[in-house]
């Protein structure tokens, strides 16, 4: 299953200035770059569906030239929800009541159908009086065009090409092209496998898409080529890693659960947030335990 909202908040938390510098640029340029914090989590029972809400993402923000801050919700939103506007209107008013500061919310949705345009509104009126009007801007990817931001020297529409509108046919065409868009941007080396990384994930090819996409970078500029090969070739070494300590982590829970008995999910757990390096020494110790005592000892003195 793709971890959609970590996916996301991730992108758009590295990148947030750039995000509204590609949608929102009249919001970007009046935005003091110093000023810029991102707040804690944010939880919200919500008692019409009866479970707790996490905002996404809030970000204190000033405008240049003011003393005053303003708040800044993001959510990103992976399906299609009924009354998701309504929801939208719930956050804002907890969030003003908690923060009494000015709110700026956008929705991206990210899923890719339907295709109709969401909601960016709640009202409450009468014949007589309106009495609310609710707003939020709306991101929908799958109602953009891939081709619109082709020739946007921005990291996120090199990301975010991979969830617009794209016809079957064009997928190797619009992963090759966000590579080539992000080789262009000489990023540093973790701002550039997290970019490929999330193409990687929304634009997996099959075999027959995968000789398609190769096409489609013999088409490119040696110079372009060269740079989008490295950005691939860094991705496959990257998977190739974790699919070894994968395996190894995988390999010494089997044997652990042989030599002395089932793991609980505490034990499981700090063994899933080991290094390869100490995998490879729990490896070695197992030979000798006798008990599961064994292993929760060697876990508190070697972390």
């Amino acid at each position: 299953m793709i971890d959609h909202d970590r996916l996301f908040k991730e992108l758009l938390s590295t990148f947030f200035i750039e995000f509204l510098e590609l949608f929102i640029p009249e919001i970007a340029s009046t935005i003091a770059p110093n000023s810029i914090v991102f707040l804690q989590q944010e939880y919200f029972a919500d008692l019409v569906e009866g479970e707790e809400k996490v905002i996404d993402l809030l970000v204190e923000v000033k405008q240049a030239g003011r003393d005053a801050t303003f708040l800044v919700h993001m959510e990103a939103q992976a399906s299609s929800q009924a009354n998701f506007n309504r929801r939208m209107f719930h956050y804002f008013a907890r969030l003003h009541q908690r923060h009494l500061k000015d709110i700026y919310p956008i929705v991206v949705f990210s899923f890719d159908q339907p295709y109709r345009a969401e909601p960016d509104a709640y009202q409450v009126e009468f014949p007589n009086l309106r009495v609310l009007e609710f707003r939020f801007r709306s991101i929908q990817l799958n109602r953009m065009n891939w081709r619109d931001f082709l020739d946007q020297p921005n990291p996120v529409a090199a990301a975010l090409m991979s969830k617009m509108q794209i016809a079957p046919g064009d997928r190797p065409k619009v992963k090759a092209e966000c590579l080539r868009l992000l080789a262009t941007l000489r990023l540093d080396p973790a701002r550039t496998r997290l970019i490929s990384g999330f193409v990687d994930v929304y634009l997996r090819l099959n075999q027959q898409e995968e000789a398609m996409f190769q096409a489609e970078l013999g088409k490119l500029e040696i110079s372009e080529r060269e740079d989008v090969m490295q950005i691939v070739t860094s991705w496959m070494e990257q998977g190739i890693e974790q699919g070894i300590e994968q395996g190894e982590r995988s390999l010494i829970l089997r044997l652990l659960t042989r030599k002395v008995g089932e793991i609980s999910d505490t034990l499981r757990s700090q063994i899933e947030v080991l290094s390869i390096f100490q995998l490879e020494a729990l490896g070695e110790a197992l030979l000798d335990f006798r008990e599961i005592a064994d292993l929760d000892t060697w876990l508190r003195e070697y972390q």
